[in-house]
C-alpha cells in the first residue's frame, strides 16, 4: 500500500443540510487517480465538498499528507466546479451580459487573470492545447462556454495543484479539445507528482489514465473500486427510458391556437457580428424552414451561441442584421415579448446567469413569462402545466425545493422543463445535456424526439457529443471559428 494523502474516517458534517447519508469513510494513497461518479442528485458534489474541507465535520476533521507541498488543503488542492465561472465576476454577470459590449469597462481581459507559470514548457503545452493566445485579448466574459473551461484549465494548470479535482472536465469541449485534455492530464500524471479526481456524471466519459471509481448514491458514498472491476460491475441503460405512457402524453398535446405557422421559421440574410477586431459570423445565410430539425455544431469559439443569441433577440446586434422570424423582419415593429413567447430556449449562459433561489417550479413558471426570475403570480392551471412538464423531466419530486439547493445536474432539468413549459413553435438548445448523467441524457432524448414528432415543431441544438442528438435530426450546420 501507498501513502494516504487524505483520509476521512465517519465524516460527518457538523451543518445537517451538507450532510451525506452516511459518514463517510475514505482514504485515496498517493499515486491514485480517481473518478467520483453517480447519478445527478446523488450527492457526488457533496462528497467533494467534504473531502476538501469546505464543511466543518462533527468529530474526525479531514486529514491530509501532501510531504513536502506540505498539509494544507486549500495549498494542495485546486477544485474546478461545473459551474462556469468569471471568477471574482460572476456575481455581478447578469443573462445577456456576454452581448451587450458597452458593459465591458470593468471586466478584465485573460491575459490579466492567467497567473504566472516559471514553468515555460507547461505554459506553452498550455497556451497551445487550448489556444489561448487568440484568447489573450479578449475579455473574459465575451468567452464561449467551452473557451472559459479551457481559460478555467490552463488558470488552475499553470498554478501547479499537486491535486486538481475537476467537476465534469469534458462538458462543453469539442471532440478535438476533449481527446487533447485527456492525454495531457495523462502527461502530467506520468512526468509529475500530480493526483486527479475527476466528478463525473457520464461516467462512460472515464480516461483510461483512471485507477479507481468512487461510486456515489442515494446520498452515500461507496467503496473506492479498481476501474475494471468498477466497469465489470455497471449496469447498462436502455436507449430509449421514455415510458409510453409519457410518450402518449407528449404526442396527445394540443396545437397552439396562437401558433405563426410561418413556412421560413429563421431566415439569416448576410449576416455578420464583430466585437472590435474579432470577426465571430462572417456573411452566413441560413434558413430553417418549418419543421425542420437542425443540427448546429463547430469549435469552441466558431459562434454557435452567438448565432442562437441573434435568434433568439439576446444580442443587441441582432436588430443591425437582416433576420427575419416566424416571417416577421427583425425590428419591423414586433415585440421581443412576443416572439420569445414561441421559443423554448436553453443554454451554458441561463444556467450561469441563472442565481434565483426560487422554488423549482417558479423556475419552470418562468419560461411562460420569458423572464429570469419569476415576477408574476402562478395561476392554478400555469401551475398545473409546469407540474405537468416537471413529471415528463422526472423531476416532479423537486418543485417545492429551492433552485440553489440542487445539483447542476438537477437544475439542467429545470431549466429544460422551463424551455418546454409554453409548448414553443421552436426550440432552440444549445448544449441542453450539459452535466446530465446517462439516464437524464437518454431521457431528454426521448423527451425532445417526442416533441418534434408533433406537426409544426422545429428544433435547432447544439452539442459536441454525436450521441446526443435526437434520431430527428434531419439537417446539419457546422460554423468554422474565424482565427
Amino acid at each position: 500500500m501507498g501513502r494516504t494523502v487524505i483520509s476521512i474516517l465517519n465524516g460527518v458534517a457538523r451543518n445537517p443540510a451538507y450532510r451525506l447519508a452516511q459518514p463517510v469513510n475514505l482514504e485515496i494513497e498517493e499515486g491514485e487517480q480517481i473518478a467520483v461518479v453517480g447519478r445527478n442528485g446523488a450527492g457526488k458534489s457533496l462528497l467533494i465538498d467534504t473531502l476538501t474541507g469546505k464543511y466543518p465535520l462533527l468529530m474526525n476533521e479531514v486529514e491530509y499528507d501532501f510531504r513536502s507541498s506540505g498539509s494544507s488543503a486549500f495549498a494542495n488542492i485546486k477544485y474546478i466546479t461545473f459551474r462556469d465561472s468569471y471568477g471574482d465576476y460572476d456575481a455581478t454577470y447578469y443573462y445577456q451580459q456576454r452581448w451587450n459590449t458597452h458593459d465591458l469597462d470593468d471586466i478584465p481581459l485573460v491575459r490579466d487573470l492567467l497567473p504566472p507559470c516559471e514553468n515555460r514548457e507547461l505554459k506553452q503545452i498550455l497556451y497551445g492545447l487550448f489556444g489561448v493566445e487568440s484568447m489573450l485579448d479578449k475579455h473574459i466574459i465575451l468567452l464561449s462556454s467551452g473557451e472559459l473551461r479551457k481559460f478555467q484549465l490552463t488558470k488552475t494548470l499553470l498554478s501547479g495543484p499537486r491535486m486538481l479535482i475537476i467537476d465534469n472536465p469534458f462538458i462543453g469541449l469539442d471532440a478535438q479539445t476533449r481527446e487533447l485534455l485527456q492525454q495531457l492530464l495523462q502527461k502530467l500524471i506520468e512526468v509529475t507528482s500530480l493526483q486527479v479526481i475527476l466528478v463525473l456524471s457520464k461516467d462512460d466519459d472515464i480516461p483510461s489514465f483512471i485507477t479507481h471509481v468512487i461510486p456515489v448514491a442515494d446520498r452515500c458514498c461507496g467503496e473506492k473500486t479498481a476501474l475494471a472491476t468498477y466497469l465489470d460491475s455497471r449496469e447498462s441503460v436502455p436507449e430509449h427510458v421514455l415510458s409510453d405512457g409519457k410518450r402518449k402524453r407528449i404526442s396527445g398535446l394540443p396545437c397552439c391556437e396562437e401558433a405563426y405557422h410561418a413556412d421560413r421559421v429563421v431566415e439569416l440574410r448576410k449576416v455578420s457580428i464583430r466585437y472590435g477586431e474579432r470577426t465571430i459570423l462572417n456573411d452566413l445565410d441560413w434558413v430553417v424552414k418549418l419543421g425542420e430539425k437542425w443540427a448546429l455544431s463547430g469549435q469552441n469559439g466558431s459562434g454557435k451561441s452567438t448565432l442562437l443569441s441573434l435568434i433568439c433577440a439576446d444580442n443587441p446586434q441582432s436588430y443591425a442584421c437582416d433576420i427575419s422570424l416566424f416571417g416577421r423582419p427583425r425590428g419591423s415593429g414586433e415585440s421581443i415579448w412576443e416572439i420569445k413567447k414561441h421559443i423554448g430556449y436553453v443554454s451554458p449562459e441561463m444556467h450561469r446567469a441563472y442565481l434565483k433561489n426560487l422554488p423549482a417550479i417558479d423556475i419552470v413558471a418562468s419560461g411562460l413569462h420569458d423572464s429570469v426570475g419569476l415576477y408574476k403570480k402562478v395561476h392554478a392551471d400555469d401551475k398545473a402545466v409546469c407540474e405537468w412538464w416537471m413529471d415528463i423531466f422526472g423531476i416532479a419530486e423537486l418543485k417545492d425545493r429551492n433552485f440553489l439547493y440542487l445539483s447542476s445536474g438537477e437544475q439542467r432539468m429545470v431549466l429544460l422543463a422551463r424551455a418546454f413549459v409554453k409548448d414553443p413553435e421552436l426550440l432552440v438548445l444549445d448544449e441542453p445535456l450539459h452535466g446530465l448523467d446517462i439516464y437524464n441524457r437518454r431521457l431528454v432524448k426521448d423527451v425532445i424526439d417526442t416533441f418534434c414528432q408533433r406537426e409544426g415543431k422545429t428544433l435547432i441544438m447544439v452539442t459536441h457529443y454525436e450521441e446526443e442528438l435526437p434520431d430527428c435530426i434531419g439537417h446539419r450546420l457546422y460554423l468554422k471559428r474565424n482565427v
